[in-house]
């Protein structure tokens, strides 16, 4: 789409965009802390909560944070608004600022010339996609920090990315960007503005997603068609999809798995689960893992999964999770498991509220000592040959040092195990990123040791490096606590405690979706809020006028409570996720094309009114949603979210059928409309541990398209129960709850097979 809109936009637009050369050129350039800055009288965002706004707010420039204060400033003094746009722990909005935010000449080019605003993408997503949608169209790029000038009726009229502060060979400055832009609108602002109305014109259309009344819903060779994409685009040797950089890319592997579940007894289906597993096994062993404090970086930087981009993603430790759960259900791997229990460890050490809120994540750069100036990427987590060996000095395995087992294990090197090409700055020059290069076998075999002895090493060579790690200056920890990604993390929590039976994990996550009800969402209106804030001393904090929630936050909090249901079988979750359903329904469906929009109508300041079709580094909303409906629809008994369902994907039937590797996640909505789902009825005490045992192997079992109603749901005080009850009755008799025996009936269509009463049993039945 965006091909042939940019060759319209550029015969429309007078004005060639600058950001056209990518940021790998860019010479070294060292983030330095503001010394003298934070000295100065602070600017407008000194009074906002978002930890990104904060960084501004000792900044020479006159940020504004996005409003109308901006807009009216713009609009009587005719002036172009600047729009900067990242995040707390983007990289290289660090360095942006450092070099021109921080730089008084070009603030006061800035401040005299144009209008500066800051915007959090995490915190306003709306504002991030419409001018990452112009970016990314006009330029053929798109990432952050993203810098875009508007008119004073918020047009864009031209954008890009990062900007050097001064012009090279290769590309133009800041300061020479700044002037050349100011001279333009003050020349013909009259052409500019007809140019940029043009643009938003264009991109409005080439946008719209308008259902044929001829489509039907895709049928499954979309979703063969999407395994198939996947299964060329995957790298066979170090598992992941395509090249370097290398994404986790976890709405991936969560397709995969489902589609094995339909299909495992086919070469795709077969190939769809060792894909899964060879990915999240080379995922747990590469520097992409942190293998001291645990957790999983943003990205890799090259294809091996060792040199990450180090920053940590609360969305991605959520997604990951559920992966690594669902895949270890399937399997029994040990080593998915281990990976999931130090996944969990590190967010609830490191990343959670002591009220259950989530932070939003940790940054890629730190400081090295206590005393430096300049931040450097990968401080915290990279290591010399010398330190481990220091650590270890006294500590042996019978006559082996520990420190010999440790290098060997995680391939350190006296002169670093980071190449040049991974490090072209060299800010991990002699360091060493942890990586697994081969099994404990190997290590016990070399060696000559027990392998118990070799694990128990280990675990005490991590227990000594992790106390030396955290007397190192820690990463900046972004403290907002956003809807949406503690949805996701609810989901693996959720997840985990069904799949280990470990109770823990679902109290983590019933805190959590506690903390949301309490801190996030308008009980009176019955709307979500899209983040909060930590405040000193733990207290939590809201903004002066609370941002609303976003469509991500309805869908991937009624996940959320879908998930947190079968994990604790309170149908209380459900009831929220039901009317939670009707909100998002009412704020952001399309009634007229199907699917829904990513924000809701009224916000004169929001030029586009978007909606997701592709699921990235976070799934679409639109996906998530399909998949809601449909189990909504089954829990409730209610076809209507079923219908609604099929309109929605109906209204991306397209991109569904052409290009399904665009939307694996909404191909996970198709498997369960085309396989069908289980009702599963459990019956009996639910105090008697035979029942007991029998709800943990189905909560066990990787079952995607099922819902599940244990014997706590036998009365009218249940909401599910007075959703269910005749088709209760009809399916297991009359008698629903407390019995003599405990059964298990499997059903389709309201339909059951006999019941069964052993584990033995109903692990036949269920395969």
């Amino acid at each position: 789409m965006f091909k042939h809109l940019r060759c319209y936009l550029c015969k429309i637009s007078n004005f060639t965009q600058l950001d056209n050369i990518s940021v790998r050129g860019i010479s070294s350039v060292s983030i330095r802390m503001a010394s003298s800055g934070t000295d100065r009288k602070p600017n407008r965002l000194i009074n906002e909560r978002s930890p990104y706004l904060l960084q501004h707010a000792h900044n020479p420039v006159d940020w504004y944070p996005w409003g109308e204060e901006a807009f009216a400033k713009a609009r009587e003094e005719s002036k172009l608004i600047f729009l900067s746009v990242g995040y707390s722990t983007c990289h290289w909005c660090h360095v942006m600022e450092k070099e021109s935010f921080e730089n008084e000449s070009i603030a006061k080019i800035l401040n005299e010339h144009f209008v500066p605003v800051k915007v959090d993408r995490e915190e306003r997503p709306d504002v991030d996609r419409v001018y990452m949608t112009f970016v990314q169209a006009t330029s053929g790029q798109g990432g952050w920090p993203m810098s875009v000038w508007l008119t004073p009726e918020l047009k864009p009229y031209i954008g890009g990315t990062y900007f050097p502060p001064d012009d090279s060979i290769s590309r133009r400055g800041f300061r020479t960007v700044l002037g050349v832009i100011a001279k333009k609108w003050n020349d013909d602002k009259a052409n500019c503005s007809t140019s940029a109305s043009k643009i938003i014109e264009a991109i409005q259309k080439a946008i719209e997603v308008k259902t044929d009344s001829s489509a039907s819903v895709p049928d499954m060779e979309s979703c063969d068609k999407c395994a198939k994409q996947m299964s060329q685009n995957f790298d066979e040797e170090l598992g992941g999809f395509g090249g370097a950089p290398k994404f986790p890319q976890p709405v991936n592997l969560n397709f995969l798995l489902r589609y094995f579940a339909c299909h495992p007894g086919t070469d795709l289906g077969q190939k769809s689960l060792d894909m899964v597993c060879k990915t999240l096994k080379a995922m747990a062993d590469g520097g992409i893992h942190d293998h001291i404090g645990y957790g999983f970086h943003r990205y890799s930087t090259d294809q091996y999964w060792h040199v990450p981009h180090f920053e940590k993603m609360l969305y991605d430790q959520g997604q990951i999770a559920v992966a690594l759960a669902d895949c270890y259900a399937i399997t029994q791997d040990k080593q998915l498991n281990d990976a999931l229990v130090k996944l969990l460890d590190y967010v609830c050490r490191d990343l959670t509220h002591p009220n259950g809120g989530f932070f939003s994540a940790e940054d890629a750069d730190s400081l090295e000592h206590e005393d430096d100036s300049a931040k450097k990427e990968g401080a915290f987590y990279a290591w010399t040959q010398t330190e481990i060996q220091d650590i270890l000095k006294d500590e042996k395995l019978d006559t082996v040092s520990l420190s010999d087992i440790v290098l060997e294990y995680y391939g350190v090197k006296d002169a670093g195990n980071v190449s040049f090409d991974q490090d072209p700055h060299g800010e991990l020059r002699g360091k060493n990123v942890l990586i697994i290069r081969g099994g404990v076998n190997a290590l016990s075999e070399k060696f000559k040791l027990p392998y118990d002895d070799v694990i128990a090493g280990l675990a005490k060579a991590r227990d000594l490096m992790m106390r030396v790690r955290e007397k190192r200056p820690r990463p900046h920890l972004d403290s907002k606590m956003i809807t949406a990604w503690n949805a996701l993390m609810i989901s693996g929590f959720s997840r985990a405690a069904c799949v280990t039976g470990e109770t823990r994990y679902s109290e983590v996550a019933t805190k959590a979706a506690r903390f949301i009800r309490e801190h996030l969402y308008d009980v009176t209106k019955q709307t979500l809020l899209r983040s909060c804030y930590c405040g000193e001393d733990n207290s939590v904090e809201q903004t002066k006028t609370p941002i609303e929630g976003f469509d991500a936050d309805y869908a991937y909090l009624i996940r959320a409570l879908l998930d947190l249901y079968e994990a604790t079988h309170d149908d209380s979750w459900v009831e929220w996720a039901s009317q939670l359903q009707e909100k998002q329904t009412e704020l952001f469906w399309d009634d007229e094309n199907g699917g829904f929009f990513t924000i809701a109508q009224g916000d004169s300041s929001i030029l586009l009114r978007l909606k997701e079709d592709q699921d990235g580094a976070e799934p679409s909303a639109n996906s998530v949603s399909a998949m809601n409906l449909l189990r909504l629809s089954a829990y409730l008994n209610q076809p209507n979210l079923e219908e609604q369902a099929q309109k929605l994907l109906k209204s991306f039937a397209n991109r569904l059928s052409t290009v399904p590797y665009a939307l694996p996640e909404m191909a996970s909505a198709l498997l369960w409309i085309w396989k069908g789902h289980k009702q599963i009825v459990i019956r009996g005490d639910a105090k008697n541990p035979q029942t007991q045992n029998l709800v943990k192997h189905v909560d066990a079992n990787f079952l995607p398209f099922k819902i599940v109603i244990p014997p706590s749901i036998n009365s009218s005080d249940s909401f599910l129960y007075r959703h269910l009850e005749g088709h209760l009755s009809g399916m297991t008799g009359p008698q629903v709850g407390v019995s003599e025996e405990s059964r298990v009936f499997v059903c389709e269509n309201f339909t059951c097979q006999l019941p069964v009463k052993t584990i033995d049993e109903l692990s036949a039945v269920l395969k």
